[in-house]
């Protein structure tokens, strides 16, 4: 059995690879049972029901991201500080972080549920895609405070060099979500609830088990003590977290935009094919912001402890791991077209051809997107939030929001497909600039 690796190391590819592929599979896990839903969903529920989800999601991620930002930010305070040899400190501040990140879930949860039909009414639904919208976002709504903790966790586990046990908490709640489905959608027949509410249990246990491991004596480098309220820090982690949240609470505000100008050129069938292309976007991106998550840590570490040799290595591997895995996506994204089109739309059948049209243009994305979530990720791990978060505005807010505002006017449907190739190269380019910009000041 080989020996567990310590984020002080010097890292080779093969070290590289076996550190960072708990957090690749934990994320593909993650995404994985959000894509599973999808299908119980698409397939034995309803192709309107199938339309609801996937316009009331983006709304309901932006809320629980609020944990992505504070489980990136605060583990990089976290693990900068351990770098620096405070480890009572550090505990501090990771039990500071959870118990602020849970209160804040709680407050968002309750008026989330109260005004949800306002909010999917906002989203230009009406009839039976308003009230199926509304029926799916109350019961997930309930699970937030642990949907929170699940995306925190996912950080804090590499952290605390326990990736292994976070691929575990991952896999036992994607299959938890597997069997709730099936039980609920096709055994007990209670269709669309059933689906929320399997999704809502899952986050259940990703979220609680966690909370009772590191508040028990464990022999990982993290445990909840008694924290004590610290201002600075919290503003520090939410900063520095802020570019990882902006740009998965962004990517839900154009989705929220995309089904909005879907539905006006294209109407429900639309949010459909839509539907589907994001749900491969969910499980590729996923490798990407595993990785980035799992190097995190390290990049962190080694910038605390002033190691700049260390910092080269680890970006030049790092460049060569994500350029052969982002050609590799984009050769089986065009080969995987077809499948998925008609795994997803067994009932609707006239909607393959529309639907492997999208996928051909959205494959070239994949080219760029490694590069883009990447370069945000790693100023995030050296601690500067500023150039993080731009890199993040720009990929959303400018780039991909301005373009799905013009292309479809232009290039009508195809105009929204191109966007998402558009801004993913923009952004690419832009982390590339900056990253040669500051190479001198951090000593990468």
């Amino acid at each position: 059995m080989k020996s567990r690796i310590s984020l002080s190391e010097h890292f080779t590819y093969e070290k590289l690879l076996r550190f960072t592929l708990p957090s690749i599979v934990m994320n593909l896990f993650a995404s994985l049972y959000i894509v599973v839903d999808g299908y119980f969903v698409a397939n034995f529920v309803g192709k309107t029901e199938f339309a609801a989800v996937n316009l009331i999601m983006p709304v309901l991620n932006i809320m629980g991201t609020i944990g992505y930002m504070f489980g990136v930010g605060g583990s990089a305070l976290v693990a900068k500080t351990m770098g620096e040899k405070k480890q009572e400190r550090a505990n501090r501040l990771f039990s500071l972080i959870v118990l602020v990140s849970t209160c804040l879930g709680v407050l968002m949860m309750v008026p989330g549920f109260i005004f949800m039909p306002q909010i999917t009414t906002w989203l230009g639904a009406e009839g039976s895609l308003l009230e199926n919208s509304v029926l799916y976002g109350r019961i997930f709504i309930l699970a937030l405070p642990a949907w929170i903790l699940v995306y925190e966790f996912q950080l804090f586990f590499v952290t605390a060099e326990k990736p292994g046990l976070g691929l575990a908490v991952t896999v036992l709640s994607g299959l938890c979500n597997v069997v709730l489905d099936a039980l609920f959608i096709i055994g007990f027949n209670w269709g669309l609830a059933g689906a929320a509410a399997a999704s809502a249990i899952t986050q259940m246990v990703g979220g609680v088990f966690p909370l009772i491991y590191f508040r028990r004596k464990n022999n990982s480098l993290l445990k909840l003590v008694k924290p004590i309220w610290d201002a600075k820090s919290i503003v520090k982690a939410c900063t520095n977290g802020s570019s990882e949240f902006m740009a998965e609470a962004a990517v839900s505000l154009v989705g929220i935009l995309y089904n909005i100008q879907l539905l006006k050129y294209a109407g429900e069938d639309g949010v459909v094919i839509y539907g589907q292309l994001m749900y491969v976007s969910l499980i590729f991106s996923a490798i990407f912001v595993g990785y980035s998550n799992g190097i995190g840590p390290v990049f962190s570490y080694h910038y605390g402890a002033q190691d700049h040799g260390e910092l080269k290595n680890l970006r030049k591997r790092s460049f060569v791991i994500i350029g052969i895995t982002s050609v590799a996506m984009f050769i089986l994204s065009e080969a995987l077209a077809y499948p998925f089109s008609a795994l997803f739309l067994q009932d609707a059948g006239h909607l393959i051809p529309d639907s492997v049209h999208a996928f051909r243009i959205a494959s070239f994305a994949y080219l760029f997107t490694g590069m883009a979530i990447f370069g945000s990720a790693f100023f995030t791990a050296l601690n500067n939030g500023q150039v993080s978060a731009l890199i993040s505005f720009l990929r959303t807010f400018i780039f991909e929001l301005g373009a799905v505002l013009i292309l479809p006017v232009l290039f009508g449907v195809d105009g929204i497909w191109y966007s998402i190739v558009f801004a993913e190269l923009m952004a690419a380019s832009v982390g590339s600039i900056f990253m040669a910009a500051l190479r001198r000041k951090y000593h990468y």
